[in-house]
């Protein structure tokens, strides 16, 4: 860092300024400094700081799934509210509560200033593990039970709110897909939210058809297919993802009923290919980036107390399917 420092003609607190704090210097200096640090070959040493501070600044981040649109905006709002508190993120891939543990081990011996999980079935020894550690933790779309405190949007008012609005609209004969074995608070809440608005308004809610997993096209033409062998006069069905939804769009297409003509299409999530699509899906809108801003917040101290979860918005987006 002296070196760094003698070469651009700048002080050796300039320097570190330029990887801890980068808005707090120049464009100019930042850039000077930067590429002097190229031609040196200079990586800072992450644990060496950890040593002279005394805490680490690396966030930690485990992810169920990179194929989920959300997760990738999520993931965008904790990288970019870590970098503007002076943090790096790690995030790691486990599709299993096995490999979830084996994560958080690796994070926790790399020392990281805390962690964010994504809610959803964890290893049974997962929450004493990080409890016995001390580390900050978070659960992402998480509730009253998650695993340190919760960040998330209140995903039963957005379902009431989606159900509303098809029952508006005239459908009476609306299935529901309810996904099991994972997802946790994200798809739990969606399915009692949606029976106590079909209860309200006098409906049958019998139309739920549960799936142990539903994350592709293929999955939304076989769940329309199968809604309709039970009731042939299906009017509106309610998917777990906007990609799924599109793909029961493009089976109704195949078999010539019109969208939201014969059969209204509602997807969650606000993925860009529902914005594209012709029709254009009515969807919930979580606003994921916020959740990830709201998590690092948490994991820092700076989000205000609270013993339950912090809530962030979300939007009913009314399109051309529904």
């Amino acid at each position: 860092m002296q070196d760094i420092a003698e070469a651009a003609g700048v002080s050796p607190m300039t320097v570190s300024n330029c990887f801890r704090y980068p808005d707090r210097v120049r464009a100019k200096t930042r850039e000077a400094v930067m590429k002097v640090a190229a031609e040196l070959g200079y990586v800072p040493n992450m644990s060496a700081g950890l040593l002279a501070a005394g805490t680490s600044r690396v966030i930690g981040a485990v992810l169920p799934s990179i194929r989920n649109s959300s997760f990738y905006r999520y993931v965008a709002g904790l990288r970019q509210a870590a970098t503007a508190e002076g943090h790096e993120l790690i995030t790691m891939i486990a599709e299993t509560p096995e490999e979830e543990f084996s994560a958080v081990q690796t994070l926790l011996g790399l020392r990281v200033a805390g962690i964010a999980l994504v809610a959803g079935p964890h290893a049974p020894e997962l929450r004493q593990l990080l409890e016995l550690s001390g580390t900050a933790v978070v659960e992402s779309w998480g509730g009253d039970k998650a695993i340190g405190r919760g960040v998330s949007y209140d995903v039963g008012a957005a379902s009431r709110a989606l159900t509303r609005h098809l029952i508006a609209q005239g459908r009476r004969r609306i299935g529901f897909v309810q996904v099991s074995g994972g997802g946790g608070h994200r798809y739990t809440m969606r399915l009692p939210a949606f029976r106590q608005e079909m209860f309200a308004a006098g409906l049958s809610d019998s139309l739920v058809l549960t799936v142990r997993a539903a994350d592709g096209f293929g999955s939304g033409a076989q769940i329309l297919n199968e809604f309709l062998a039970l009731e042939p006069k299906l009017d509106a069905i309610l998917c777990p993802t906007d990609v799924v939804a599109a793909g029961a769009v493009f089976e109704c297409q195949r078999r010539g009923l019109e969208v939201p003509g014969d059969i209204a299409v509602a997807g969650w999530g606000d993925y860009d290919i529902g914005r594209q699509l012709s029709p254009s899906l009515t969807t919930i809108a979580p606003f994921s980036d916020e959740i990830g801003q709201g998590a690092v917040s948490i994991l820092l101290g700076d989000a205000p107390p609270s013993e339950g979860p912090l809530l962030t918005p979300y939007a009913l987006e009314i399109r051309e399917s529904a």
